[in-house]
Protein backbone atom coordinates (compact mmCIF):
# COMPACT_ATOMS: atom_id res chain seq x y z
CA UNK A 1 0.00 0.00 0.00
CA UNK A 2 0.94 3.47 -0.79
CA UNK A 3 1.74 6.20 1.72
CA UNK A 4 0.13 9.16 1.94
CA UNK A 5 3.29 10.58 2.15
CA UNK A 6 4.79 8.71 -1.46
CA UNK A 7 1.29 9.69 -2.75
CA UNK A 8 2.07 13.60 -2.25
CA UNK A 9 5.22 13.47 -3.61
CA UNK A 10 4.57 11.89 -6.52
CA UNK A 11 1.21 14.06 -6.89
CA UNK A 12 3.56 17.29 -6.44
CA UNK A 13 6.13 16.05 -9.05
CA UNK A 14 3.34 15.86 -11.45
CA UNK A 15 1.97 18.60 -10.97
CA UNK A 16 5.76 20.25 -11.15
CA UNK A 17 5.79 18.49 -14.89
CA UNK A 18 2.30 20.02 -16.01
CA UNK A 19 4.13 23.65 -14.75
CA UNK A 20 7.52 23.03 -16.38
CA UNK A 21 6.28 22.12 -19.80
CA UNK A 22 3.79 24.98 -19.32
CA UNK A 23 6.54 27.77 -18.31
CA UNK A 24 8.25 26.36 -21.59
CA UNK A 25 5.02 27.08 -23.90
CA UNK A 26 5.06 30.18 -22.70
CA UNK A 27 8.66 30.84 -23.55
CA UNK A 28 8.02 29.19 -26.98
CA UNK A 29 4.68 31.29 -28.17
CA UNK A 30 6.65 34.42 -26.54
CA UNK A 31 9.62 33.69 -28.56
CA UNK A 32 7.45 33.50 -31.86
CA UNK A 33 5.64 36.63 -30.95
CA UNK A 34 9.27 37.92 -30.63
CA UNK A 35 10.25 36.75 -34.22
CA UNK A 36 7.56 37.32 -36.02
CA UNK A 37 7.74 41.53 -36.45
CA UNK A 38 10.59 41.34 -38.61
CA UNK A 39 9.41 38.94 -41.37
CA UNK A 40 6.21 40.82 -41.72
CA UNK A 41 7.58 43.84 -40.87
CA UNK A 42 7.17 44.84 -44.96
CA UNK A 43 3.30 43.83 -44.88
CA UNK A 44 2.84 46.19 -41.58
CA UNK A 45 4.29 49.18 -43.42
CA UNK A 46 2.12 48.46 -46.31
CA UNK A 47 -0.97 48.47 -44.34
CA UNK A 48 -0.33 51.48 -42.76
CA UNK A 49 1.23 53.12 -45.57
CA UNK A 50 4.64 54.26 -44.39
CA UNK A 51 7.90 53.59 -45.25
CA UNK A 52 10.39 50.72 -43.59
CA UNK A 53 12.41 53.86 -42.53
CA UNK A 54 9.36 55.15 -39.94
CA UNK A 55 8.04 51.40 -39.20
CA UNK A 56 11.19 50.56 -37.79
CA UNK A 57 10.06 52.68 -34.29
CA UNK A 58 7.99 49.25 -33.72
CA UNK A 59 11.29 48.19 -32.57
CA UNK A 60 12.16 50.91 -30.09
CA UNK A 61 8.39 50.68 -28.77
CA UNK A 62 8.75 46.98 -28.18
CA UNK A 63 11.69 47.16 -26.07
CA UNK A 64 10.21 50.19 -24.18
CA UNK A 65 7.29 48.31 -23.61
CA UNK A 66 8.96 45.45 -22.26
CA UNK A 67 11.50 47.73 -19.78
CA UNK A 68 8.17 48.46 -18.78
CA UNK A 69 6.75 45.21 -18.28
CA UNK A 70 9.73 43.95 -16.73
CA UNK A 71 9.30 46.71 -13.81
CA UNK A 72 5.32 45.52 -13.20
CA UNK A 73 5.66 42.07 -13.66
CA UNK A 74 8.46 41.74 -10.77
CA UNK A 75 6.08 43.64 -8.85
CA UNK A 76 2.99 41.90 -9.33
CA UNK A 77 4.54 38.54 -8.46
CA UNK A 78 5.56 40.01 -5.43
CA UNK A 79 1.75 40.46 -4.78
CA UNK A 80 0.15 38.16 -6.90
CA UNK A 81 -0.68 34.32 -7.41
CA UNK A 82 2.29 33.66 -9.77
CA UNK A 83 0.09 31.51 -12.56
CA UNK A 84 -2.39 34.11 -12.40
CA UNK A 85 0.21 36.80 -13.88
CA UNK A 86 1.28 34.45 -16.22
CA UNK A 87 -2.45 33.46 -17.31
CA UNK A 88 -2.72 37.52 -17.56
CA UNK A 89 -0.05 37.57 -19.62
CA UNK A 90 -0.71 35.06 -22.13
CA UNK A 91 -4.25 36.12 -22.53
CA UNK A 92 -2.69 39.83 -23.87
CA UNK A 93 -0.24 37.84 -25.55
CA UNK A 94 -3.27 36.73 -27.92
CA UNK A 95 -5.22 39.97 -28.04
CA UNK A 96 -2.52 41.80 -28.99
CA UNK A 97 -1.16 39.28 -31.82
CA UNK A 98 -4.83 39.01 -32.67
CA UNK A 99 -5.01 42.77 -33.54
CA UNK A 100 -2.14 43.54 -35.21
CA UNK A 101 -3.06 42.51 -39.07
CA UNK A 102 -6.16 44.74 -38.77
CA UNK A 103 -4.32 48.19 -37.54
CA UNK A 104 -3.90 50.61 -40.61
CA UNK A 105 -2.83 53.69 -38.68
CA UNK A 106 1.00 53.80 -37.69
CA UNK A 107 0.63 55.35 -34.30
CA UNK A 108 -1.80 53.18 -33.54
CA UNK A 109 0.50 50.02 -34.31
CA UNK A 110 3.23 51.60 -32.00
CA UNK A 111 0.96 51.39 -29.03
CA UNK A 112 -0.05 48.38 -29.89
CA UNK A 113 3.47 47.51 -30.33
CA UNK A 114 4.69 49.20 -26.85
CA UNK A 115 2.01 46.98 -25.29
CA UNK A 116 3.16 44.40 -26.69
CA UNK A 117 6.81 44.52 -25.00
CA UNK A 118 5.01 44.59 -22.19
CA UNK A 119 3.50 41.83 -22.32
CA UNK A 120 7.01 39.83 -23.41
CA UNK A 121 8.47 41.43 -20.14
CA UNK A 122 5.49 40.18 -18.42
CA UNK A 123 5.73 36.46 -19.86
CA UNK A 124 9.96 36.52 -19.29
CA UNK A 125 10.15 37.62 -15.54
CA UNK A 126 7.09 34.97 -14.65
CA UNK A 127 8.64 32.53 -16.59
CA UNK A 128 12.50 32.63 -15.04
CA UNK A 129 10.90 33.88 -11.39
CA UNK A 130 8.51 30.63 -11.43
CA UNK A 131 10.92 28.03 -12.72
CA UNK A 132 13.25 29.24 -9.74
CA UNK A 133 10.44 28.91 -7.48
CA UNK A 134 9.39 25.64 -8.29
CA UNK A 135 12.74 24.03 -8.74
CA UNK A 136 15.21 26.40 -6.33
CA UNK A 137 18.61 24.54 -6.36
CA UNK A 138 17.75 22.25 -8.95
CA UNK A 139 16.95 24.95 -11.88
CA UNK A 140 19.90 25.11 -13.61
CA UNK A 141 18.58 22.41 -16.59
CA UNK A 142 15.33 23.52 -16.33
CA UNK A 143 16.29 26.83 -17.23
CA UNK A 144 18.18 25.99 -20.26
CA UNK A 145 15.42 24.21 -21.36
CA UNK A 146 13.25 27.25 -21.13
CA UNK A 147 15.30 29.36 -23.17
CA UNK A 148 15.44 26.91 -25.73
CA UNK A 149 12.12 26.96 -26.23
CA UNK A 150 12.05 30.45 -26.73
CA UNK A 151 14.55 30.18 -28.99
CA UNK A 152 12.98 27.64 -30.84
CA UNK A 153 10.14 29.79 -31.11
CA UNK A 154 12.50 32.72 -32.30
CA UNK A 155 13.68 29.93 -35.26
CA UNK A 156 9.61 28.27 -36.02
CA UNK A 157 8.37 32.24 -36.52
CA UNK A 158 9.97 33.12 -40.02
CA UNK A 159 8.96 29.78 -41.26
CA UNK A 160 5.74 30.43 -39.80
CA UNK A 161 5.38 33.41 -41.52
CA UNK A 162 6.76 31.93 -44.67
CA UNK A 163 4.58 28.95 -44.94
CA UNK A 164 0.85 31.08 -44.03
CA UNK A 165 2.09 33.59 -47.27
CA UNK A 166 2.31 30.58 -49.47
CA UNK A 167 -0.78 29.23 -48.18
CA UNK A 168 -3.18 32.35 -48.24
CA UNK A 169 -1.00 34.87 -49.71
CA UNK A 170 -1.27 37.60 -46.85
CA UNK A 171 0.88 37.65 -43.63
CA UNK A 172 -2.64 38.09 -41.41
CA UNK A 173 -3.26 34.85 -40.82
CA UNK A 174 0.44 34.38 -39.15
CA UNK A 175 -0.48 36.59 -36.49
CA UNK A 176 -4.24 35.25 -36.06
CA UNK A 177 -3.03 31.52 -35.42
CA UNK A 178 -0.33 33.15 -33.16
CA UNK A 179 -3.74 33.88 -30.93
CA UNK A 180 -5.25 31.10 -31.78
CA UNK A 181 -2.35 28.68 -30.24
CA UNK A 182 -2.18 31.32 -27.00
CA UNK A 183 -5.58 31.57 -26.05
CA UNK A 184 -6.35 27.92 -24.58
CA UNK A 185 -3.18 28.20 -23.33
CA UNK A 186 -3.82 31.44 -21.12
CA UNK A 187 -6.06 29.71 -19.34
CA UNK A 188 -4.14 26.36 -18.42
CA UNK A 189 -2.45 28.18 -15.43
CA UNK A 190 -5.52 29.13 -13.49
CA UNK A 191 -5.65 24.96 -13.00
CA UNK A 192 -2.37 24.83 -11.81
CA UNK A 193 -1.02 25.74 -8.15
CA UNK A 194 1.77 28.52 -8.25
CA UNK A 195 4.98 28.07 -6.95
CA UNK A 196 5.83 29.51 -3.10
CA UNK A 197 7.57 32.49 -3.57
CA UNK A 198 11.07 32.17 -2.48
CA UNK A 199 10.60 35.52 -0.15
CA UNK A 200 8.54 33.15 1.69
CA UNK A 201 10.61 30.10 2.60
CA UNK A 202 14.31 29.87 4.32
CA UNK A 203 16.54 31.22 2.45
CA UNK A 204 19.89 29.00 3.84
CA UNK A 205 22.91 29.81 2.38
CA UNK A 206 22.09 32.38 0.89
CA UNK A 207 24.35 35.24 0.81
CA UNK A 208 22.98 38.63 2.08
CA UNK A 209 22.27 40.61 -0.71
CA UNK A 210 24.16 43.67 -1.66
CA UNK A 211 24.36 46.45 -4.41
CA UNK A 212 27.04 44.90 -5.81
CA UNK A 213 26.04 41.75 -6.24
CA UNK A 214 22.27 43.31 -8.23
CA UNK A 215 24.91 45.78 -10.61
CA UNK A 216 27.38 42.59 -11.48
CA UNK A 217 24.20 40.18 -12.13
CA UNK A 218 22.85 43.33 -13.80
CA UNK A 219 25.89 43.91 -16.21
CA UNK A 220 26.20 40.28 -17.23
CA UNK A 221 22.52 39.88 -18.67
CA UNK A 222 23.44 43.95 -20.35
CA UNK A 223 26.22 42.30 -21.82
CA UNK A 224 25.21 38.88 -22.98
CA UNK A 225 21.94 40.81 -24.68
CA UNK A 226 23.78 43.76 -26.36
CA UNK A 227 25.84 40.99 -27.66
CA UNK A 228 23.47 38.84 -29.02
CA UNK A 229 21.41 41.47 -30.04
CA UNK A 230 24.29 43.41 -32.30
CA UNK A 231 25.98 41.04 -33.56
CA UNK A 232 22.57 39.15 -34.84
CA UNK A 233 21.39 42.37 -36.00
CA UNK A 234 24.61 43.85 -37.97
CA UNK A 235 26.49 40.58 -39.01
CA UNK A 236 24.62 40.70 -42.55
CA UNK A 237 24.99 44.35 -42.97
CA UNK A 238 29.18 43.72 -41.94
CA UNK A 239 29.26 41.24 -44.99
CA UNK A 240 27.37 43.68 -46.98
CA UNK A 241 29.18 46.78 -46.47
CA UNK A 242 32.34 45.03 -47.29
CA UNK A 243 31.60 43.23 -49.62
CA UNK A 244 32.76 39.53 -48.69
CA UNK A 245 29.36 37.84 -49.53
CA UNK A 246 26.01 38.45 -51.76
CA UNK A 247 22.60 38.49 -49.46
CA UNK A 248 22.54 34.34 -50.02
CA UNK A 249 25.76 34.01 -48.48
CA UNK A 250 25.65 36.76 -46.01
CA UNK A 251 21.70 35.51 -45.03
CA UNK A 252 23.63 31.91 -44.39
CA UNK A 253 26.35 33.27 -41.97
CA UNK A 254 23.96 35.11 -40.12
CA UNK A 255 21.77 31.88 -39.88
CA UNK A 256 24.87 29.96 -38.17
CA UNK A 257 24.76 32.51 -35.48
CA UNK A 258 21.12 32.27 -34.47
CA UNK A 259 21.20 28.37 -35.03
CA UNK A 260 24.20 27.74 -33.06
CA UNK A 261 22.41 29.92 -30.50
CA UNK A 262 19.28 27.73 -29.91
CA UNK A 263 21.32 24.48 -30.26
CA UNK A 264 23.81 25.68 -27.53
CA UNK A 265 20.50 26.10 -25.27
CA UNK A 266 19.51 22.18 -25.97
CA UNK A 267 22.79 20.64 -26.09
CA UNK A 268 23.75 22.46 -22.58
CA UNK A 269 21.01 20.96 -20.61
CA UNK A 270 23.28 18.01 -19.73
CA UNK A 271 25.98 20.24 -18.96
CA UNK A 272 24.32 21.68 -16.21
CA UNK A 273 23.81 18.77 -14.36
CA UNK A 274 27.30 17.77 -14.06
CA UNK A 275 29.27 21.51 -13.55
CA UNK A 276 28.46 24.83 -11.74
CA UNK A 277 26.99 27.40 -13.29
CA UNK A 278 29.69 29.44 -12.31
CA UNK A 279 32.16 27.78 -14.19
CA UNK A 280 29.86 27.72 -17.13
CA UNK A 281 29.15 31.44 -16.87
CA UNK A 282 33.12 31.77 -17.19
CA UNK A 283 33.18 29.36 -20.09
CA UNK A 284 30.74 31.05 -22.12
CA UNK A 285 32.16 34.14 -21.74
CA UNK A 286 35.53 33.39 -22.25
CA UNK A 287 34.37 31.36 -25.16
CA UNK A 288 32.29 33.77 -26.73
CA UNK A 289 35.29 36.49 -26.29
CA UNK A 290 37.53 34.65 -27.98
CA UNK A 291 34.89 33.55 -30.78
CA UNK A 292 34.78 37.24 -31.50
CA UNK A 293 38.50 37.43 -30.86
CA UNK A 294 38.81 35.16 -34.04
CA UNK A 295 36.75 37.74 -36.38
CA UNK A 296 38.73 40.47 -35.02
CA UNK A 297 42.28 39.01 -36.42
CA UNK A 298 40.79 37.57 -39.71
CA UNK A 299 38.05 40.66 -40.39
CA UNK A 300 38.02 39.73 -44.30
CA UNK A 301 37.95 35.59 -44.04
CA UNK A 302 34.48 33.69 -44.52
CA UNK A 303 36.12 30.89 -42.81
CA UNK A 304 36.93 32.66 -39.87
CA UNK A 305 33.68 34.58 -39.51
CA UNK A 306 31.48 31.45 -40.35
CA UNK A 307 33.68 29.81 -37.28
CA UNK A 308 33.85 32.85 -35.22
CA UNK A 309 29.35 33.19 -35.45
CA UNK A 310 28.90 29.70 -34.41
CA UNK A 311 31.28 29.64 -31.42
CA UNK A 312 30.22 32.96 -30.47
CA UNK A 313 26.35 31.78 -31.21
CA UNK A 314 26.89 28.65 -28.94
CA UNK A 315 28.43 30.48 -25.74
CA UNK A 316 26.33 32.80 -25.93
CA UNK A 317 23.76 30.64 -26.25
CA UNK A 318 23.39 29.78 -22.15
CA UNK A 319 24.32 32.83 -20.27
CA UNK A 320 21.11 34.18 -19.49
CA UNK A 321 20.08 31.03 -17.73
CA UNK A 322 23.29 30.18 -16.14
CA UNK A 323 23.77 33.84 -15.10
CA UNK A 324 19.99 33.22 -13.62
CA UNK A 325 20.87 29.97 -12.32
CA UNK A 326 23.94 31.50 -10.47
CA UNK A 327 22.02 34.45 -9.02
CA UNK A 328 19.48 31.83 -7.77
CA UNK A 329 21.95 30.02 -5.64
CA UNK A 330 23.33 32.83 -3.79
CA UNK A 331 20.62 35.77 -3.36
CA UNK A 332 16.54 35.08 -2.94
CA UNK A 333 15.14 35.55 -6.35
CA UNK A 334 12.08 37.90 -6.08
CA UNK A 335 9.96 39.21 -8.77
CA UNK A 336 11.55 42.75 -8.24
CA UNK A 337 15.10 41.01 -8.41
CA UNK A 338 14.19 39.53 -11.47
CA UNK A 339 12.26 42.56 -13.11
CA UNK A 340 15.83 44.35 -12.49
CA UNK A 341 17.78 41.65 -14.52
CA UNK A 342 15.12 41.62 -17.29
CA UNK A 343 15.92 45.08 -17.50
CA UNK A 344 19.93 45.01 -17.98
CA UNK A 345 18.55 42.07 -20.79
CA UNK A 346 16.25 44.54 -22.48
CA UNK A 347 19.37 47.50 -22.14
CA UNK A 348 21.85 45.55 -23.66
CA UNK A 349 19.38 44.95 -26.87
CA UNK A 350 17.91 48.50 -26.88
CA UNK A 351 21.97 50.21 -26.40
CA UNK A 352 23.96 48.30 -28.05
CA UNK A 353 22.69 47.44 -31.65
CA UNK A 354 21.72 51.50 -31.52
CA UNK A 355 25.59 52.37 -30.62
CA UNK A 356 26.83 50.45 -33.62
CA UNK A 357 23.83 51.86 -35.85
CA UNK A 358 25.12 55.57 -34.58
CA UNK A 359 28.98 54.54 -35.32
CA UNK A 360 28.46 52.45 -38.15
CA UNK A 361 29.14 54.72 -41.11
CA UNK A 362 31.43 57.68 -38.94
CA UNK A 363 34.24 53.91 -38.63
CA UNK A 364 33.01 51.63 -40.99
CA UNK A 365 32.04 48.05 -40.44
CA UNK A 366 34.64 47.12 -38.31
CA UNK A 367 32.42 48.87 -35.27
CA UNK A 368 30.25 45.80 -35.34
CA UNK A 369 33.27 43.39 -34.05
CA UNK A 370 35.24 45.83 -31.98
CA UNK A 371 32.17 47.11 -30.06
CA UNK A 372 31.12 43.98 -29.82
CA UNK A 373 34.57 42.58 -28.48
CA UNK A 374 35.08 45.79 -25.92
CA UNK A 375 31.52 44.72 -24.80
CA UNK A 376 32.23 41.34 -23.81
CA UNK A 377 35.29 42.56 -22.50
CA UNK A 378 33.35 44.32 -19.48
CA UNK A 379 30.98 41.42 -18.98
CA UNK A 380 33.98 39.32 -18.39
CA UNK A 381 35.27 42.11 -15.97
CA UNK A 382 32.01 42.47 -14.37
CA UNK A 383 31.84 38.09 -13.87
CA UNK A 384 35.09 38.45 -12.01
CA UNK A 385 34.07 41.02 -10.25
CA UNK A 386 30.84 39.74 -9.27
CA UNK A 387 32.87 36.72 -8.13
CA UNK A 388 34.82 38.84 -5.74
CA UNK A 389 31.39 40.00 -4.30
CA UNK A 390 30.44 36.36 -3.89
CA UNK A 391 34.00 35.74 -1.96
CA UNK A 392 33.97 33.18 -4.42
CA UNK A 393 37.38 31.88 -5.98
Amino acid sequence: MISPDRMENVSQKRWGLFSTALYSLSFLVMGISFSMLGPTLPALAANTRTNLSDISFLFVARSAGSMLGSIGGGRLLDRCRGHWVLAGSLLLLALVSGAVPGISLLWVLTVVMFFSGVVHGLLNVSGNVLLIWLHRQKVAPYMNALHFFFGLGTFIAPVLVAQVVVATGRMEGSYWLLALITLPLAFAPLFIQSPTPEAQTRLEGKTPVSAWMIAGFFMIFFGYSGAAQAFGGWIFTYLSRLELANETTAAYLNSIFWGALTAGRLLSIPLTLRFNPRDLLRADLIGATLSLGVIALFPTSLTAIAVGSAGLGFCLATIFPTNMSLASRHIPITGKIAGVFSIGSSLGALVVPWLIGQLFEQMGAQVVIMLNLVNLLVTLGAYFGLMRALKEK
